[in-house]
């Protein structure tokens, strides 16, 4: 019916078997294809939606875990301070190399908020590392976060 569904990060338990517990803020996934390659598989290509935080969930007798949630409310798009323009030429060498297919347009270079999410997905860092970084409210923190770690490593100015 072409309603989006949670996406949590598993905070304890497995993928499969016993439903396991999320973290508590999670994303939106809203369908772009889905096929059956074969009986008990289902492969679903998704984009990411508004962020969440899980108010109150349920485990359903299936094992599908169900959950009230609320959604962060959309900001305005926010200036890259200066401080942080220094992830800008790092990001759109990714943006080039990774292609429109794993990053589609339209890309928000002068966002805060949007440049802080795509480069806390391609940062290769653990899970828990990214789930912290995307539960941030405020997307300049998140930026000298990213700043800060990146400049360490010699990857940005």
């Amino acid at each position: 019916d072409h309603a989006p569904f949670g996406v949590c990060l598993i905070a304890s338990g497995k993928e499969v078997g016993e439903p396991a517990v999320p973290h508590k803020v999670g994303t939106l996934a809203h369908i772009d294809r889905g096929d059956v390659p074969q009986l008990g598989m289902l492969m679903l290509e998704v984009h990411g939606g508004q962020r969440f935080r899980i108010l109150s969930q349920r485990t359903e007798p299936d094992g599908l875990l169900r959950a009230e949630v609320e959604l962060f409310e959309e900001k305005a798009p926010q200036a890259i301070p200066p401080a942080q323009q220094g992830l800008l030429p790092l990001l759109h060498k990714v943006a080039s190399d990774v292609g429109l297919d794993k990053m589609p347009e339209p890309h928000h270079f002068d966002d805060a908020a949007w440049v802080g999410y795509r480069l806390t997905e391609v940062m290769p860092v653990q899970s828990l590392a990214k789930q912290k970084l995307l539960e941030l409210e405020d997307p300049v923190s998140r930026l000298e976060i990213l700043y800060t770690y990146l400049a360490q490593r010699k990857l940005v100015n």
